[in-house]
């Protein structure tokens, strides 16, 4: 009796690891190892899947360094970064503030227009996007430059252009998606700090400068960290946009073309996979940065 009584308490305390183990399972197949190959790819000069690895330190990596494609790439990648987090991040916000306008007609409607775009594949958006910016026949020419009298822009064949494009492509995609973030961060507000500022004499501004963006922190931090990993993880757009070579001057060529120009074009695995840890390297290292300027950690220290 007190060994069955000894095994009733044990047993009890190994279910709920066996609920959780099938999770963990799968991340350390499908994750976990692919990671640590990648990782220990990196120290290595691999061409092509049958060739036999050799050993080359951290040659992959020095290499990347004096690489001119790795900066042409960053330097692109970090324009619509830059290009997309200061103008998403604002309309959306904006955007987020007027769809909770009390009275706003079909405020309904234009919740769900709004975040339909992000429903639709990146590769189809971009598609219908290349008729969106022809230069003879596109939209923008024709239905928007031309009736202010503006010549024709060559917005794909154009270096200076390119990047532009790309952009007004992800604002069109993702500025509803970040919008409904914003939404929820507002809903999680305390209306009596308006009500109470407002008392106290404080205009639309003030309210809104010292009471809602303080509030909305954490959604920035987490709407911002999230633009950063998507916009160094941009890859689909500008290669339907322009192709995988960036089109002329290589104006849209990003990191990730890099990397699979080198990894599944030039079968070069070993420095494909030393790209693919500078990226994430660079995606860590910004979002870190972006968190302690918005005093993410001091909040948490505190």
């Amino acid at each position: 009796m007190a060994e069955r009584r000894t095994r009733s308490r044990i047993k009890p305390r190994w279910t709920p690891y066996f609920f959780i183990a099938p999770f963990f399972l799968l991340f350390g197949v499908f994750f976990g190892l692919p990671t640590l190959r990648s990782l220990q790819m990196s120290f290595t000069t691999e061409r092509g899947v049958d060739t036999s690895a050799t050993f080359a330190g951290l040659d992959n990596y020095r290499t990347l360094i004096s690489d001119p494609n790795f900066y042409t790439g960053l330097f692109n990648t970090t324009y619509y970064a830059l290009g997309s987090i200061l103008l998403i991040v604002p309309l959306a916000l904006s955007l987020a503030l007027l769809l909770r306008t009390r009275g706003l007609l079909l405020r309904e409607f234009f919740r769900l227009s709004f975040f339909l775009p992000n429903a639709i594949s990146g590769i189809v958006v971009a598609i219908v996007f290349r008729l969106v910016f022809d230069q003879e026949y596109g939209l923008l020419n024709n239905w928007l430059l031309a009736p202010l009298g503006l010549p024709k822009l060559a917005w794909l064949s154009d270096p200076h252009l390119i990047m532009p494009s790309i952009i007004i492509l992800g604002i069109w995609q993702y500025t509803g998606l970040n919008a409904l973030y914003f939404m929820v961060g507002l809903q999680n507000r305390d209306p009596g700090l308006h009500e109470a500022a407002t008392v106290d004499g404080a205009n639309a501004w003030q309210r809104f400068r010292y009471i809602t963006l303080p509030l909305l922190r954490p959604t920035m931090v987490f709407v911002i960290t999230f633009a950063i990993i998507g916009s160094y993880q941009l890859f689909a757009q500008p290669v339907a946009l322009v192709g995988d070579n960036g089109g002329p001057g290589r104006a849209g060529y990003t990191l990730t073309m890099f990397l699979y120009q080198t990894a599944f074009t030039n079968l070069d695995l070993g420095y494909g996979a030393a790209i693919g840890y500078a990226i994430t390297l660079i995606i860590i290292a910004l979002s870190v940065l972006q968190m302690w300027a918005q005093g993410f950690f001091r909040k948490e220290a505190s």
